[in-house]
């Protein structure tokens, strides 16, 4: 059976440096065999999360949008790409409301003890990290990274792999840093590798 990553983009800017860095990822796992899908987040109908609470007895949410789907497709995946730039210190607003709403996962994993992925799958599953951000100041991926861990700990798809460029800024153009460009595509095919 064919393994399927799922790719995050987390910036509303469908062709810019975060863009970029992705598809190389994406490139580099699809050479490997490896079925990706896309969802470019920034530009889905999705509601943040509302705290009803449902998914605390149920395996669904109150919210029906188009997180349902999205839903029943993390639970089917084998692998995970995310790619943000920094917004504040952490992951823009259209981003870390889609990562809340798994709260689903959440729930079910320590609220009913009823994980949706097994031990053997997690074992399997892994997710890729790709980040950029305009400042060139120490620790500035901390907030994102710490976000991502959460974020992999709860749907059961660990942080694997990060690929970060800083100084945006000053950096302008991503494909201006051709080492990062090729990490993307490096990090994405190994990751392909392990997946198949």
């Amino acid at each position: 059976m064919t393994k399927t990553v799922i790719a995050l983009l987390g910036s509303p800017i469908l062709d810019g440096n975060t863009a970029s860095l992705l598809d190389e990822a994406i490139r580099g796992v699809e050479e490997e065999g490896v079925r990706v899908e896309k969802i470019e987040v920034a530009h889905m109908d999705v509601l943040p999360c509302m705290e009803f609470f449902q998914c605390k007895e149920s395996d669904t949410c109150l919210i029906q949008d188009e997180m349902t789907e999205v839903f029943r497709k993390f639970r089917k995946m084998d692998g995970l790409i995310v790619a943000t730039p920094v917004m504040t210190m952490g992951v823009p607003g259209r981003l870390k409301s889609f990562i809340d709403r798994f709260q689903v996962f959440y729930m079910a994993k320590y609220h009913r003890g009823e994980p949706f992925i097994s031990r053997e799958r997690r074992k399997e599953r892994k997710m890729l990290f790709i980040s950029i951000a305009g400042m060139n100041v120490p620790n500035v991926f901390d907030g994102v990274r710490m976000t991502m861990q959460a974020f992999g700990e709860i749907i059961d798809c660990p942080l694997w792999a990060e690929v970060l460029q800083n100084d945006m800024d000053t950096v302008q153009d991503i494909t201006t840093r051709p080492e990062v460009m090729e990490a993307a595509y490096r990090e994405g095919r190994e990751l392909g590798q392990l997946l198949r």
